[in-house]
């Protein structure tokens, strides 16, 4: 993403260059469709703006054409017809745009001509040179997705040919098990590694860094395909199936290809579109900004009433676990005893004796948790998302609330859906985790916007 933006404001710089000062492109008073009058004239300043603004355009075109999607980075040719695509809108909508808006100055027709070329020439150029670099085995192995096969059908059988012909497939076969049944429709084909018996899944999901279990055989019972559905959820590994072409008609499930082959998975969430997250994280970076310099007086304050009852350090520093099952350090000012936690880790409780008089009033007011706005700009937490649990009470629930780890499909945050709305330390953890969910299905900037507001007034359970 650096590098074509990048590419596309020296793209930019190049189009004044060869309509402005190279020479190549003569002057002309009478084809005045094509010359805005004057424009011979043009100062590179003067155009700085504008070269900027159709910088800014043209990005955001890409980040909503999936141009940056991670399963494209190995696809050239994918990759550059979304391109093409790409700046083929831009060219004429930001034409539109300056046309409605009247930019001073009127911008060249010709200006926008030559640098459609000469972007979309070194974008061509910059990923053809990426692509080569990104082909070389020890940059193609870490872009690669380690997966599994669970049961062997014909379809299977096709499937793992496609990916093997295809070399641009961001994908790796590391063998397959029977099904929970123990069988195989048919035999695996020579040279498919068979990884034992089906009762070492969980083994092997993790010795061998399992990214994405496949079943291909739908005759498995339906208990059997949701407990491999639960245990890949738990692992954080993707589950999708191979399903006939009478199944696709019948499912609700969202239907992609892999090498030619029919694959059904959960539909994306709106957050795992690189356009949302960009927004979401650009929101991040500018609320965390805004909350460390408004919120540093208040630390400052309660540091101070902190430390006075209770001598000693005034933040407080928990192991937590982030998006993607990674653990990072979150911090808060500290609203308990230093002994707190002697016997463990423990929800805080209704009149809880471990709290300090000031960490009542903190907990209340949501003030603990104004340091975090630094997880935040880290690009550990978000303003908005799930709350981040410790990693020891994560392996209790995973294991005993359905769809838990499905929260870990978002960066936590300081505040959320689920805690507006009560479901905060010793609460129902189903309903919880249902509040979650729901906020990641349902995620926009308009409810992220909604969610913030109402912090300062929905303080149930903020003991």
């Amino acid at each position: 993403m650096a590098g074509d933006f990048v590419v596309i404001v020296t793209g930019l710089f190049l189009g004044f260059w060869l309509r402005f000062r190279s020479g190549f492109i003569p002057h002309s008073n009478e084809v005045t469709w094509l010359f805005v009058p004057g424009s011979a004239e043009v100062a590179l300043v003067e155009y700085l703006r504008l070269i900027a603004l159709g910088a800014v355009f043209l990005f955001v075109t890409f980040l909503w054409t999936d141009v940056y999607t991670p399963q494209n980075l190995l696809k050239l040719r994918k990759v550059l017809g979304k391109i093409i695509k790409g700046t083929v809108f831009w060219l004429f909508a930001y034409l539109s745009v300056s046309l409605v808006l009247k930019f001073t100055p009127a911008i060249s027709r010709i200006y926008m001509i030559s640098s459609f070329v000469s972007v979309t020439a070194l974008l061509m150029i910059w990923r053809a040179v990426l692509h080569r670099i990104l082909c070389f085995e020890s940059f193609a192995s870490d872009l690669r997705q380690n997966m599994l096969i669970v049961g062997w059908t014909t379809e299977a059988t096709r499937f793992v040919e496609g990916i093997h012909l295809d070399t641009q497939q961001p994908y790796r076969i590391i063998g397959c098990l029977p099904t929970p049944g123990g069988q195989y429709q048919i035999p695996p084909p020579p040279g498919t590694q068979q990884l034992g018996d089906h009762t070492l899944l969980q083994e092997i999901l993790v010795r061998e860094s399992v990214d994405i279990v496949v079943l291909v055989d739908l005759e498995t019972a339906a208990g059997e395909i949701v407990g491999l559905s639960n245990l890949c959820e738990r692992h954080l590994i993707q589950f999708k199936v191979i399903p006939s072409y009478f199944q696709i008609l019948l499912s609700g499930l969202k239907l992609e290809t892999i090498s030619g082959v029919p694959v059904m998975g959960v539909s994306a969430l709106p957050l795992d579109h690189i356009g949302n997250r960009c927004l979401k994280r650009s929101v991040d970076i500018v609320g965390a900004i805004v909350g460390l310099v408004l919120s540093a007086p208040i630390i400052a304050v309660c540091g101070t009433l902190i430390y006075l009852e209770s001598p000693g350090r005034i933040f407080y520093r928990q192991v937590r676990t982030g998006r993607n099952g990674r653990d990072f350090h979150i911090i808060k000012l500290r609203s308990m005893k230093l002994d707190a936690e002697k016997g463990g880790a423990q929800w805080a409780k209704k009149n809880d004796d471990r709290r300090l008089r000031i960490g009542a009033f903190l907990r209340k007011w949501n003030l603990d948790e104004v340091p975090q706005f630094w997880n935040v700009l880290k690009g550990e937490m978000s303003l908005v998302g799930p709350r981040p649990e410790r990693p020891e009470l994560i392996v209790q629930f995973q294991n005993t609330i359905p769809h838990y780890n499905a929260r870990l499909s978002s960066k936590p945050g300081i505040t959320g859906w689920a805690q507006i709305n009560g479901l905060r330390g010793d609460t129902d953890l189903t309903e919880r985790v249902r509040f979650d969910l729901h906020y990641l299905e349902n995620w926009s900037p308009w409810l992220d916007f909604q969610i913030m507001v109402q912090t300062f007034f929905r303080r149930d359970n903020a003991y």
